[in-house]
């Protein structure tokens, strides 16, 4: 099954809100996402993300057969980090261990990296959530260490790993 990125549609706000009102996909994500999650949640985030500086933010819908099954975002930072970004993404559970996730992130690095000068892009997954930890590695992606009770989600002080992919380790974007 073949996946790909494109920019969200107003029309993805039904998909959206189905994905995410999954509890198994809310326990990997960081808090503020509201639950019971609605369609105009939906509608809300995507028009935020339509319209967000499209210098910083790189948001995206993971899309088979063009409908949404899930997100992903590269979030740059600032100041002396103006070259790093956060990468961050879920996928609807239908879709899980079907390879989507490692071609979603190695679709959206390569947009990233030719379209903007970042360096670096970070995420930072629970440290229990083995399958997004190995989506990041397939995708080149190196464990730079694990962050002891970095988090605390449900209740729980979490220790999160800490993935990065740079631009000069990618031959294919090396030029700075």
């Amino acid at each position: 099954m073949d996946c790909s990125i494109r920019a969200w549609r107003m029309s993805d706000a039904a998909e959206l809100a189905v994905a995410l009102n999954n509890p198994n996909i809310q326990n990997n994500l960081r808090d503020g996402l509201p639950c019971p999650y609605t369609e105009k949640d939906a509608s809300d985030y995507i028009d935020a993300m339509l319209h967000a500086d499209k210098n910083a933010t790189f948001a995206f819908a993971i899309t088979v057969d063009d409908k949404a099954i899930g997100s992903i975002g590269v979030f740059c930072k600032d100041n002396i980090h103006s070259r790093t970004a956060e990468m961050g993404y879920y996928i609807s559970e239908l879709f899980w261990g079907q390879g989507l996730g490692t071609s979603t992130v190695k679709q959206t690095c390569k947009y990233v990296f030719e379209n903007t000068d970042i360096l670096r892009i970070f995420a930072e997954p629970f440290a229990y959530n083995t399958a997004s930890r190995r989506i990041l590695e397939k995708s080149g992606f190196l464990c730079e260490g694990i962050m002891r009770a970095n988090a605390v989600k449900n209740g729980k002080a979490l220790d999160m790993a800490l993935y990065a992919l740079l631009k000069l380790d990618c031959p294919e974007y090396s030029e700075v």
